[in-house]
């Protein structure tokens, strides 16, 4: 069964493989999107309105409208044009300004409005252009959309608006950017837009076309081909001999249109509108560019994901720079093994192990960098996100069958991603978040499982590993633990944070805070899972004051008194309930030790 490409991926992928070798060429349906007239437009209303003033009643003024040429003949002198209409009406160019303002510059209303402001064609036209893929614009308007637009990125195009300006301009591959405005711009008297002016151009123009369309692709929206003589026997005159020619299916209806495309084995993009095509356009350029991006450095990544948490355009550039580090780490949850050939040897369960912690390498400095300079939460969807990602690759049903050791390992990058992003969370006073990731991202601990369980109990201990496969790793070297799991997990989380905590000492300390923080998570769901809280080093030997208290309990309760929020008090059921709740929790955790 044969697919045939979108026109619009077959200009894209030409685009991004051949950057820079399509030229655009701009009609006024770009433009009148904005609320932007055409020349003509404005001979009309001017017409029209020197009618009114000149005392003649509706039917001439209609006369006027519907017919300028024919009252311009009947009432006025010389040959009507909009240099002939500018020079009796305002003859300076300070007038000039003040009466075209109308047509071309918005007013407060207009302007909240949206209206004579780069359209989303023009904004994702500049993006092109930026970025090398579109150096040459060809437009028959006479606005300033397209260099406002091209300005707001930071470009500063070459504008060719006279044909005597041919001579001296930069060569078209010298400038990064070009804009041909064949008709002129709206302020110049030098402007073309009756029949007679757009049926033929000067020398200058039909030689600068004429290297255009010969040595560039061209790609054509807004312009209907049925006016412009001049630009039709342009094209018409170049050989199609390089780059072929695209046309959006809107403006490209009439017979000129369909000669022309013809003539040139053009071909016909379906778009309801210029802002759509360029829009999709630039969209399809993008997914391209992230397609063969070379992998960022873990410094350069994370210096885009401090750039991107400030900007709040960029979220979606913050949202696909962290997600391709995710979609790494799934990739290697994908290729682990979940399965061994005869009984399961201990190395190959460590190699496992390592290979999992390793593989979020690349992701945890974005995490804790992202949670930390993100204090007022804008973007704590995201971090749901990432953790609700990597449990669903975790506990993705596999196509065969899987050893009980190996398959719940898959949840290890998860569990990762939970500790970094909830001690971080802890360390910043964001403890809402912690709650958050713990209780909302949920999951299937095992195929077939009818319960679904938030993620402080799919990522419970138990359910990760058990306390003899952990004591039976040959890193060990027979050294037996007595919390195994949570000291496989506090020593090899270190990588992650010896930035953040160079003293093994301190780092330990915030650690055991966040299992006792799980701990009291699990505790308050457990009436409906039946997994208590976790046990650990945290509750072990020289873990207690000398008053029967936690040393976590106690630091614990001294971050709560002094936090702007109360987060904690919330979710275990207010601040009176707090008190009880946590010495409860106290007589929990009292049972594992194990001295």
């Amino acid at each position: 069964m044969s697919t045939t490409l979108s026109p619009l991926v077959s200009l894209a992928t030409s685009m991004h493989a051949q950057p820079g070798v399509y030229a655009v060429l701009l009609g006024s349906g770009v433009s009148t999107a904005a609320g932007i007239p055409t020349g003509w437009g404005v001979v009309r209303e001017l017409v029209r309105r020197i009618a009114a003033a000149d005392g003649g009643d509706s039917s001439a003024v209609d006369t006027a409208w519907g017919d300028p040429e024919a009252w311009w003949a009947e009432n006025a002198e010389g040959k009507l044009g909009y240099s002939t209409l500018l020079e009796q009406l305002a003859p300076t160019a300070a007038a000039r300004q003040g009466l075209l303002a109308d047509f071309f510059e918005p007013d407060e209303d207009e302007r909240e409005e949206g209206l004579k402001q780069p359209t989303k064609a023009h904004e994702s036209l500049a993006k092109l252009v930026k970025n090398g893929l579109v150096g040459v614009i060809i437009t028959t308007n006479f606005d300033r959309l397209m260099e406002r637009a091209l300005e707001a990125q930071g470009v500063t195009p070459q504008v060719i608006a006279r044909p005597e300006a041919v001579n001296g301009m930069a060569p078209l591959v010298h400038s990064p950017a070009t804009i041909i405005k064949l008709h002129g711009d709206y302020k110049d008297l030098g402007s073309r837009n009756t029949p007679d002016e757009l049926n033929s151009y000067p020398a200058e123009w039909n030689a600068l076309l004429s290297q255009v369309f010969d040595e560039y692709g061209l790609i054509v929206s807004g312009w209907s081909a049925d006016w412009d003589t001049a630009l039709v026997s342009a094209l018409e005159r170049t050989p199609n001999r390089r780059y072929p020619l695209y046309w959006d299916a809107r403006s490209s209806k009439g017979d000129n249109a369909q000669r022309l495309l013809a003539a040139r084995s053009g071909t016909i993009v379906p778009a309801s509108s210029a802002d759509e095509f360029f829009s999709e356009l630039a969209g399809d350029i993008d997914a391209l560019d992230r397609l063969s991006a070379p992998p960022l450095s873990a410094a350069l990544a994370l210096a885009r994901l401090k750039r991107y948490l400030a900007d709040p355009v960029r979220r979606i550039d913050l949202h696909d720079l962290v997600m391709r580090q995710v979609d790494a780490v799934v990739e290697h949850i994908a290729a682990s093994p979940i399965n061994s050939d005869g009984p399961l040897q201990w190395q190959d369960l460590q190699d496992t192990y390592e290979g999992y912690f390793s593989s979020i390498e690349q992701l945890a400095p974005l995490l804790e960098a992202g949670v930390w300079h993100d204090p007022e939460g804008a973007h704590d969807q995201l971090w749901v996100d990432v953790l609700q990602r990597l449990v669903d690759a975790g506990t993705a049903v596999p196509s065969q069958g899987w050893n009980d050791a190996l398959y719940p390992a898959r949840l290890l990058p998860a569990f990762a991603a939970l500790a970094i992003c909830g001690m971080t969370a802890m360390r910043r006073d964001r403890e809402g978040l912690l709650i958050r990731l713990a209780t909302e991202v949920e999951g299937r601990p095992r195929p077939g499982e009818e319960h679904v369980f938030p993620a402080a109990h799919l990522l419970h201990y138990l359910r990760l590993t058990s306390d003899d496969w952990v004591n039976a790793l040959p890193r060990w070297e027979g050294t037996r633990w007595t919390y195994p799991a949570s000291h496989m997990f506090v020593t090899d989380l270190w990588r992650y944070f010896k930035e953040t905590y160079p003293a093994f000492d301190d780092y330990r300390a915030a650690y055991h805070g966040f299992e006792y923080r799980l701990g009291l998570v699990q505790e308050q769901l457990t009436p409906n899972i039946f997994l208590r809280a976790i046990s650990g080093e945290y509750v072990g030997e020289r873990a207690w004051g000398f008053d029967g208290v936690p040393l976590v309990e106690a630091t614990f309760r001294r971050q709560i008194d002094r936090s702007r929020s109360q987060p904690w008090s919330h979710f275990l059921g207010g601040t009176d309930q707090l008190n009880d709740v946590v010495e409860r929790h106290r007589e929990v955790i009292s049972r594992y030790k194990r001295w």
